[in-house]
């Protein structure tokens, strides 16, 4: 199919799609979607990735425990514990795998603590690192601590130095 070029805007009441079409079987596979409520604008960046931060599915997690690798790759966890409760993430091997990370992959994970009556640390495990700002800057966000209630929120960052280790950060 040839190349098509447009000298202004190009328009669509339902949506693009990026196709891809496989050279034996000649099956279509949508490989992107911009849909009809989807907005971007003035972008000027190159690769950018986008990433969807609406967690259909989440993790509950009222007791001390190590959280499975994936109740973390839900990236969003619930806590709803009346006792101080630590959750520890799993290895690095572990949520490395079961995320396919490699160097340089990032994942948020929120910590809904609004319907605990007790707070929740957080704490790495093996090939897992606090970064500089968690272990100097308690208080802050460098906390590892979510308090209960109305401001029981925090969102921290997993950064991966290679598929099995990965640097924790809090960052709001």
């Amino acid at each position: 199919m040839a190349s098509t070029t447009f000298s202004g805007p190009v328009r669509s009441q339902n949506g693009f799609q990026t196709v891809s079409i496989d050279a034996n079987t000649g099956a279509t596979t949508v490989t992107s979607t911009l849909g009809t409520t989807t907005s971007v604008t003035n972008l000027t960046a190159t690769n950018l990735v986008f990433t969807d931060q609406n967690h259909p599915t989440t993790a509950a997690i009222n007791a001390t425990a190590t959280a499975t690798a994936a109740e973390v790759a839900t990236g969003y966890i619930t806590s709803t514990s009346a006792a101080p409760t630590t959750i520890t993430l799993p290895t690095g091997t572990l949520l490395g795998a079961a995320i396919s990370a490699t160097r340089g992959t990032v994942l948020d994970l929120y910590i809904d603590n609004t319907g605990g009556a007790s707070t929740v640390t957080i704490a790495v495990a093996t090939n897992g690192i606090l970064s500089t700002a968690a272990a100097d800057t308690a208080g802050s966000f460098g906390d590892l601590t979510v308090a209960s209630g109305a401001t029981g929120l925090a969102r921290f960052t997993i950064m991966f130095s290679s598929a099995t280790a990965y640097v924790f950060t809090r960052t709001a």
